[in-house]
């Protein structure tokens, strides 16, 4: 056992969970940290819950400040799988998302057309 951050040496190049101060949920694979608990995550996506639904929001390279860190946490794919949640389209869990939080239609439309400019997804469409 190695106390603090020392302990994440193990959690390098592997999946994990980032949870942050304002709530958010980040996993992506860890590549670098510090003392002060900064991480860097490549290939993050931001899981977000709605109900029994979840999606995850492609984000890409990610650096996070240690003092917005709550909880840092491997990621088990055997027991990801066991849940009783199901997986949805970045489209569907911002439209559930936005009627959660009472937002209106032009807000979920505005995150999805910044999602799309970012190519994170494609039009089912095209």
């Amino acid at each position: 056992f190695l106390p603090g951050t020392a302990s994440l040496i193990d959690e390098l190049d592997k999946r994990i969970l980032v949870v942050l101060r304002d709530g958010r949920t980040l996993i992506g694979t860890l590549r670098s940290f510090d003392h002060f608990a900064n991480v860097v995550l490549e290939n993050t996506t931001e899981r977000l819950f709605v109900g029994n639904s979840y999606g995850d929001i492609p984000l890409g390279l990610f650096i996070v400040r240690g003092d917005n860190v709550v909880l840092i946490g491997d990621m088990n794919p055997e027991k990801e799988r066991d849940q009783p949640l199901r997986k949805v389209s970045v489209e569907e869990i911002l439209q559930l998302h936005a009627k959660e939080q009472g937002n209106n239609e032009t807000e979920k439309d505005d995150a999805i057309r910044s999602i799309r400019e970012t190519n994170a997804i494609s039009d089912a469409n095209e």
